[in-house]
């Protein structure tokens, strides 16, 4: 049973990734079939086709590396002014659309010759209205976008329908309603252990506090919240405690006096490793996970955003440390990033928990998925090519541009040709795909668990 678990997990994980990817896909073309540019290809995977089928102009099919996917969007790249060779065809503004010629000089200007030849020799007269270079640049910002931004779409739909059923795991609310009540004080060095004999009674047991009780005032001073009254009680030392409770709907005085022992450092730069001493109670507040609708989780989103940025520019640090795990140099950070390999075997080890309730596991994989969404659409807003936020950082240099010149009353300074930018495209493709591999390989060698 486990064995089959641990497979149904890495499935829907698997399938839930790929389905998320043909939608980022159908994110592009949708808008950019809209707009009337002629897209040619629409593919999930990379590598050799395992099936495919031709509907209309658009070829759909499935590749054999389930690790990403494209759309073919006809004439991405303009042709550059010096290559120009025939004419094929004129745009419907009058402007004259050539063919490119694949001859040049230098290494860097011969790889842009070559991309832009490869671009246009599939290319007809009767495509020169429908070159996806020449639509407005705020259509090349919604197709462009459109991808990312439904990944962002599917985290947020998950993340709202979890966080208003079953609530935040991430946000968790303490009450000062007591959950239980310790019968002893156990030195913290010694936490889980039966009472004995030799350990006192604590404070909250010698009062005569209840579970369910709610500390409504300590000392005489009103208390609302956990973290206040968990304060007051550290602060305490072993001076008299006077607690005020709601009972029963009835408020209850009750008297002790809090004992000093070492119990872990609070705080939000707290180090947990390290305890000090200070008054204890001996009580275990009631917890929820908070719960709130689509402004509560535009709200996280908001948080995950930051942190997600924050993790994007430590990703190359990350992966090399991956890397030096890989080699046994170090162990592996448990906060360094994994690929889809690491999430499908996260993804069934969770499934195949056999004292981990159905909709603990359901829940865990909703939110899996919803990140890896999440992270997916972040990183494809990277403003550099090959990544869709490159593109669209082009389009919005163009509108821009072709702005200022008409408040300036010059002449229009034409498309931009990001075609020039492929030489940066190529170093961080070669790069995002290094660090792919790097994490696959981790993944398989050095394992995250966030069971073990």
């Amino acid at each position: 049973m486990t064995v089959l678990l641990y497979t149904l997990g890495v499935v829907v994980f698997v399938v839930a990734i790929l389905v998320s990817i043909g939608l980022h896909e159908l994110g592009h073309m949708i808008p950019a079939k809209a707009f009337g540019a002629k897209v040619t290809q629409y593919f999930i995977g990379f590598g050799p086709t395992v099936w495919s089928k031709q509907v209309g102009e658009t070829e759909y099919g499935v590749k054999a590396i389930p690790l990403g996917g494209y759309v073919k969007i006809v004439g991405m790249l303009p042709p550059g002014a010096e290559e120009y060779a025939d004419q094929v065809g004129v745009a419907p503004d009058g402007t004259p659309v050539h063919r490119v010629r694949k001859s040049n000089t230098g290494m860097f200007t011969q790889l842009v010759s070559d991309a832009r030849a490869a671009e246009w020799e599939t290319i007809s007269p009767e495509d020169a209205p429908r070159l996806f270079y020449r639509l407005p640049w705020w259509k090349k910002v919604v197709v462009m976008a459109g991808g990312p931004m439904v990944n962002v779409a599917i985290a947020f739909f998950i993340f709202a329908g979890v966080f208003a059923t079953y609530g935040n795991p991430n946000d968790v609310r303490t009450s000062p309603t007591v959950a239980a009540v310790s019968p002893c004080v156990v030195p913290y060095d010694e936490s889980g252990r039966a009472c004995t004999d030799a350990d006192p009674v604590t404070p909250a047991a010698a009062a005569g506090l209840q579970p369910g009780d709610e500390i409504v005032g300590f000392n005489g001073a009103e208390i609302t919240d956990w973290r206040e009254l968990q304060r007051m009680i550290r602060g305490n030392a072993d001076g008299e405690a006077t607690l005020t409770v709601l009972r029963d709907g009835a408020e209850v005085t009750l008297t002790t006096n809090t004992l000093v022992t070492a119990r872990p450092a609070t705080g939000d730069d707290a180090d947990p490793a390290v305890t000090e001493e200070v008054g204890f109670l001996g009580v275990t507040p009631e917890t929820s996970l908070a719960t709130g609708g689509p402004i509560y989780t535009l709200g996280e989103m908001g948080h995950m955003t930051v942190r997600t940025v924050e993790a994007l520019g430590q990703l190359p640090v990350k992966v090399w440390g991956v890397a030096q795990a890989i080699v046994g140099l170090q162990e592996r950070d448990p906060e360094s990033p994994v690929s889809i390999v690491g999430g499908g075997r996260i993804a069934g080890e969770t499934t195949a928990l056999e004292d981990f309730p159905v909709t603990e596991k359901v829940v865990f994989l909703l939110l899996l998925i919803a990140g890896f969404n999440f992270f997916i659409g972040m990183f494809n807003l990277i403003p550099l090519l090959p990544l869709d936020g490159g593109h669209i950082a082009g389009a919005l240099y163009e509108g821009a541009r072709r702005a200022l010149a008409r408040l300036r009353r010059r002449p229009d300074p034409g498309y931009v040709d990001v075609a020039k930018l492929l030489p940066i495209a190529y170093v961080v493709g070669s790069a995002i795909l290094v660090m792919g591999v790097v994490l696959i390989v981790g993944d398989i060698v050095v394992p995250l668990s966030p069971y073990s």
